[in-house]
């Protein structure tokens, strides 16, 4: 189980909580395993010389009886309380672990993989690692530390009888690593037909619209039936596989049995054995049946895991090609240069943009124009660094921009994407997303440059208005205007606009572009648009064609 080794220094970080949980195990045990040679005294106490009546002795071995079942109890609980709580706090650990590399990831490892398949790994994925991080290692512990004191009692017993009886345990073991293989497979295939549930109830739910206006309800129940139908068919295989190890472990309960009556019957009769020490040794197997029984299902929580933490580990592996490397704090004038820049997706071997180069200085505009497909998003994306050219450098205020601290550079940049989208959240938190503690004085005034606060006083809860899941309860045009106040309310020294106005009639879209050469008159502004009446603010011009990228002053 080699992908499980990657936790190997979460339990050492939480060793001090292990070891005492493991020292629970063994005083738990040692009580439930003490006790039970009482049993054997208190029947032979009363079956010596037919004597069935009130004993004294009798009393004092119940009384330690219940005294170690209580001493049981207490440490089983703080047993749990332990390695339980350990690992909580190790999957609290590994789920923000996840979550900060899902954040770290760039744009090209998004677009590898499904949003219901990430959601899977964090959630799925590490509930099955936690099971093995908790009551995996708990059972596992108790199982060994309670056969070996078992062991030790039955031995002191009776050596000859302790070998006839454990005899079957290797056959249970070989049982168990055989059938483990087969879950382990069935448990990895199962895993990726559940992300594949998931994945395809983001998509319905997300395209809900489409769905509807197409009236396609039925069609998407109909493939949601048949993904179900598969996971269904995937668990119940693994469920029939498990069941074999349930069914191994009575037979050989069963076979333990068997051998206690024939072997402890016969030195019962030879004289050998008193019918208390046959009495303990039932008790003492019948103490090690539910930790056997146990044995399948941790084998199964651990092969799950395994799968999981493999499915983990795939992502955590990952390295984004996007890597900051200076981490000091100073200012961005706004001085742009595109350096025979290229770029090529590397899902798709699509050529955006070849051999680009221009300049513009701080407090500039430049209007970027031309066809679909001609590489004006990109040219955004690759400003943001987003992504990182293929060829070429881009350099701001003279530096290249793979030198710069991402996140301080990212801070003087206001993006509207192509996309407007929002949190499932009030529009105030939408605007006020872009800086810490925004005051409700500045979100309404970059509401009001983004000419939105008017549409937004109109409604009831005005700025505490739930926008609904990627603003669903919005126009497209409101979408879009508090997204560009999103990206305002920064004082940003660099503005790309990509193609974010097209949802807006002409004279909103000049109202905006006036209120920001006013409040923002000394940054540079990128203006990705279709429109003549946009590119014709702008100081430069760049249009883009499918082949040649050209710049008009």
């Amino acid at each position: 189980m080699k992908a499980l080794k990657t936790l190997n220094p979460y339990f050492w970080k939480h060793k001090i909580l292990l070891f005492w949980g493991v020292l629970f195990i063994i005083t738990s045990n040692f009580f439930n395993i003490y006790k039970v040679q009482f049993v054997g005294k208190s029947v032979d106490e009363l079956t010596k010389n037919g004597n069935l009546g009130f004993n004294h002795q009798v009393l004092i071995y119940v009384a330690i009886i219940v005294g170690c079942s209580l001493l049981t109890g207490f440490f089983t609980f703080m047993m749990r309380q332990t390695i339980i709580v350990a690992s909580r706090r190790i999957e609290y650990e590994l789920k923000n672990k996840i979550y900060r590399h899902y954040q770290n990831l760039s744009l090209t490892d998004y677009k590898q993989t499904t949003i219901g398949d990430l959601m899977n790994r964090l959630s799925e994925d590490v509930v099955a690692v936690r099971m093995y991080l908790g009551p995996g290692v708990m059972y596992v512990a108790n199982l060994i530390v309670l056969v070996v004191i078992t062991a030790i009692y039955m031995v002191k017993t009776d050596a000859s009888m302790t070998l006839w009886t454990l005899l079957p345990l290797p056959i249970l073991s070989y049982a168990i690593y055989k059938v483990s293989s087969i879950i382990n497979k069935k448990s990895k295939i199962m895993q990726k037909s559940q992300s594949a549930i998931s994945t395809f109830v983001q998509d319905s739910f997300s395209g809900i619209r489409v769905v509807k206006f197409f009236a396609k309800e039925n069609y998407i129940k109909k493939n949601y039936g048949v993904k179900v139908t598969d996971y269904q068919n995937k668990a119940l295989d693994l469920a029939k596989t498990e069941a074999y190890f349930f069914t191994i472990i009575i037979f050989v309960i069963g076979l333990l049995n068997v051998a206690i009556i024939w072997v402890g019957g016969q030195k019962y009769i030879n004289g050998q054995l008193s019918i208390g020490k046959i009495a303990d040794f039932f008790m003492y197997i019948n103490t090690l049946i539910f930790p056997f029984s146990m044995v399948g299902w941790v084998t199964s929580v651990n092969q799950r895991a395994e799968a999981s933490m493999q499915r983990i580990n795939e992502f955590m592996d990952k390295k984004s090609e996007i890597v900051n490397k200076n981490f000091d704090n100073y200012s961005i004038k706004g001085d742009i240069e595109f350096r025979n820049v290229s770029y090529v997706y590397p899902n798709t071997g699509i050529r955006a943009l070849d051999n680009l180069s221009f300049t513009l200085k701080a407090g500039e505009s430049l209007a970027i124009m031309g066809k679909t497909g001609s590489g004006k998003s990109t040219i955004a994306l690759l400003l943001c660094r987003l992504i990182d050219p293929t060829e070429g450098e881009i350099l701001i205020d003279g530096v290249n921009l793979k030198e710069h601290n991402l996140e301080n550079y990212r801070n003087f940049i206001g993006y509207i994407p192509q996309e407007s989208y929002l949190f499932s959240d009030s529009i105030e938190n939408n605007i006020g997303f872009a800086i810490d503690k925004p005051t409700h004085g500045k979100v309404v005034e970059y509401a009001t440059i983004a000419d939105v606060d008017k549409n937004i006083v109109e409604f009831k809860e005005q700025y505490n208005t739930m926008v609904g899941e990627r603003g669903v309860m919005l126009s497209g045009g409101q979408k879009q205007r508090i997204c560009i106040a999103r990206a305002l309310i920064k004082d940003p020294t660099i503005i790309i606009f990509d193609d974010s106005l097209s949802a807006l009639d002409t004279e909103t879209e000049q109202n905006i572009l006036e209120n920001i050469d006013r409040k923002i008159r000394n940054a540079t502004s990128i203006i990705i648009t279709h429109r003549e009446s946009s590119a014709q603010i702008a100081d430069k011009i760049l249009n883009l064609t499918e082949i040649t990228n050209s710049v008009t002053a």
